[in-house]
């Protein structure tokens, strides 16, 4: 999908080290650094986990030309980049950590900006998307009329999320979701004169009401943090919309996650509730992850040039199989490197193979038809049903084992890729995501009789068939070790 940000560009710096002593001058910890890693933050951030997603990503935005211009270049690499004149030196934000804590952050060019201009290309980008984030962060970009009059369109037809900043713009007229923050929402509500909120049980909805009024908004999905979020829409009450148990060093970047999500959710057809649901799930896994300080990279290392363009598909597969992480769909939180890599192993011209079940016990059987299937093509993705959607077509008493530990195990063969786990009982939402070329399953079925033959006939794939090897089964293990038992 063709999503558009448009949003202002940070350089956010991570300097990590460990601390075992205090400083003779003052009592403050001596950091030993072990490693300088950049990435690109802000409006960054979200093009850069929506193009991890799998998306074909352009960002709208305004870069300098000094050397912090130049990391966010090589941080971006994969991102079609549209900017406006360089107009102030590139906002720099260094955080100290010691281990996976915080200590402090330095800002460095981070005074109001002036507005840049908007180029040809620039509303192009807008006026071509099919789901739009404006990641807001008080930097200029969306003071822009050109640019408030091409979002103002695009409202009219395709999802737009509006992640606000308390010194940005308000947003444009229409947007489908705007996504404060609680602070920001409050902030916001007393800078446009809606305070008081008298009530603090009812203080998220109230602000959140008030400010979809205020804003002309579809809907407003005040973020809580490890709260989770309250949707507030144009009619009906609102809706609280719980977050996974996440347990967090840094919160940053969740918010850019979950905009970004909660869009290409939106721009997929998903319906606006199920869609926020979704995408507070996201932005509790992206920070169960390591968050944004996860995404970090060494740009002095980076060497611009043809291998930029992204592996070969061979070397795509043989690496996601060593770093591959569970993806959950649904009510679970979400990882983005079986999309991924989908995406880079299907731009480098190769074709991606998926398969499916529950694995529940990994047997022989398994390992000839996952073998036979990754032959098919240059990558293997497995989609594997989650615990609870085990529990739901299998019994009460299944899965033998977590799915962490399924997970693992198909990891751990050399013919496997990526897992991506699912939580509905049926494969085809994670199957939209993937897009794979071909869809494999064992057993005597004819090819066109499987249920996910229509699905993959959308976009061109195709499903097949590998041999059925009798006399093994997950079922027949499990009543052998029963009867041991």
């Amino acid at each position: 999908m063709k999503v558009t940000v448009v949003g202002d560009l940070l350089l956010d710096v991570d300097i990590n080290g460990t601390a075992t002593r205090l400083s003779p001058d003052a009592p403050v910890p001596v950091v030993d650094v072990g490693g300088v890693r950049r990435r690109a933050g802000g409006a960054g951030l979200v093009a850069t986990l929506l193009m991890r997603d799998g998306h074909d990503v352009t960002l709208v935005t305004a870069v300098s030309d000094d050397d912090g211009a130049a990391h966010l270049r090589r941080a971006l690499s994969g991102v079609e980049l549209l900017t406006g004149a360089p107009l102030a030196p590139t906002p720099t934000k260094t955080r100290v950590r010691i281990g996976s804590h915080p200590v402090v952050r330095f800002d460095e060019g981070c005074a109001p900006a002036p507005t840049p201009d908007c180029t040809g290309d620039m509303r192009a980008a807008i006026d071509s998307a099919e789901a739009i984030v404006v990641a807001d962060y008080g930097r200029g970009i969306t003071f822009n009329e050109d640019i408030r009059d091409a979002l103002t369109t695009a409202a009219h037809r395709i999802p737009v999320v509006w992640d606000p900043h308390p010194s940005g713009s308000q947003p444009v007229s229409g947007v489908s979701v705007v996504t404060p923050n609680l602070a920001e929402a409050r902030a916001l509500a007393k800078a446009a004169g809606l305070e008081p909120v008298v009530d603090p049980g009812a203080g998220t909805a109230q602000a959140g009401t008030r400010l979809l009024e205020h804003w002309n908004s579809r809907a407003v999905l005040v973020t809580k943090g490890e709260a989770g979020a309250v949707l507030v829409e144009a009619t009906g009450p609102a809706t609280d919309i719980p977050a996974p148990r996440t347990s967090v060093d840094d919160p940053c970047g969740a918010g850019d996650r979950l905009a970004g999500s909660l869009a290409a959710y939106l721009g997929l057809g998903v319906a606006l509730r199920e869609a926020a649901s979704r995408a507070v799930a996201d932005a509790s896994a992206f920070l169960a992850e390591g968050g944004a300080a996860s995404l970090a990279v060494d740009t002095d290392a980076a060497q611009p040039g043809p291998a930029a363009a992204g592996p070969d598909p061979a070397a795509a597969g043989r690496h996601a199989s060593a770093g591959a992480v569970v993806e959950l769909f649904g009510n679970q939180p979400s990882r983005p490197d079986g999309v991924q890599l989908a995406a880079e192993v299907r731009a480098q011209g190769g074709t991606v193979i998926a398969t499916g079940g529950c694995f529940d016990l990994l047997h022989a059987g398994h390992a000839r038809t996952l073998a036979a299937a990754r032959a098919m093509g240059d990558c293997l993705i497995v989609c594997l049903n989650s615990d609870q959607s085990v529990r739901r077509l299998k019994g009460p008493h299944r899965p033998i084992v977590s799915m962490e530990d399924r997970a693992e195990l198909l990891l751990a063969l050399s013919c496997v890729d990526a897992v991506v786990v699912f939580d509905e009982d049926t494969p085809e939402d994670c199957l939209e995501f993937i897009r794979p070329d071909i869809w494999v399953k064992g057993g005597d079925y004819q090819p066109g009789e499987l249920p996910e033959a229509r699905l993959l006939a959308t976009w061109g794939g195709q499903c097949v068939t590998v041999p059925f090897h009798p006399a093994r089964s997950t079922s027949g293990l499990a009543e052998a070790l029963a009867k041991v038992g």
